[in-house]
C-alpha cells in the first residue's frame, strides 16, 4: 500500500526552475539576511532557535491544525529597505488534503499558501503563492513568478516549525515564518 509520501508529487517535479534554484541558495541567503539583521541592529534579535539554521529536527511536518504564525523579513532586496522586519502574531492552519498538507496563512495582507512536500527525516519543502488580503482567493502556484513562494519547513522544537523562504521577490534577503500550535 502506497504511503502519504510516496502517493504524494516528487516535490522537484511541480516547483518552478526559479523556486529549484532559490531552494538550492538556501544557505547563502541565510547568511547573507542574518548578516544585514545584524549590521542594522538586530544581533539580540536574530540570535535565538528561530534563526539557527542548522537546528532542523526529525519529524518536520507540522501536523494537522490552527496555528499561531510570524514572519521575520532579515536582509534586504533594496538599500531603501529595513534590514529587519519582525511581524506580529497571526492565525495559520495546517490542512490534511488528500496526500499533502496544506498550509494556509488565514490573516494579515500578504498570505502564504501552498503545498508541503516531504523531502527527507528532517525537512519538508513548502510550494505556493503570496495572497493579499484583499483577495478572494490564492492564485494557482507556477502562475506569476513574482507571487511563488518556496521555502524549507523544519520542525525547529517540540511543538515549533519555521517556514524559511530564501531569496522572496520583494523587500528581504529571507523570510522566516514561526509556527506553533495555537492550543
Amino acid at each position: 500500500m502506497p504511503t502519504a509520501a510516496s502517493a504524494q508529487p516528487d516535490w522537484r517535479r511541480v516547483a518552478t526552475a526559479a523556486d529549484r534554484d532559490r531552494l538550492s541558495r538556501w544557505r547563502e541567503a541565510w547568511v547573507a539576511g542574518l548578516e544585514g539583521a545584524r549590521q542594522g541592529g538586530h544581533a539580540a534579535d536574530v540570535a535565538g532557535p528561530v534563526f539557527a539554521f542548522d537546528r532542523a529536527l526529525p519529524r518536520p511536518l507540522p501536523p494537522a491544525g490552527d496555528y499561531r504564525c510570524r514572519t521575520t523579513k532579515l536582509g534586504t532586496a533594496s538599500p531603501a529597505m529595513l534590514p529587519y522586519v519582525a511581524y506580529p502574531w497571526f492565525a495559520c492552519r495546517i490542512e490534511a488534503q488528500g496526500d499533502a498538507p496544506r498550509l494556509v496563512k488565514l490573516t494579515g495582507s500578504q498570505r502564504q499558501v501552498g503545498m508541503l512536500y516531504p523531502r527527507d527525516a528532517e525537512r519538508a519543502v513548502f510550494l505556493g503563492t503570496l495572497q493579499y488580503g484583499y483577495e478572494e482567493r490564492a492564485l494557482r502556484y507556477g502562475r506569476d513568478g513574482k507571487r511563488d513562494v518556496a521555502g524549507w519547513v523544519e520542525r525547529i522544537g517540540e511543538r515549533q516549525w519555521r517556514l524559511a523562504m530564501p531569496w522572496p521577490a520583494f523587500e528581504s534577503t529571507i523570510d522566516v515564518m514561526e509556527l506553533v500550535p495555537a492550543r
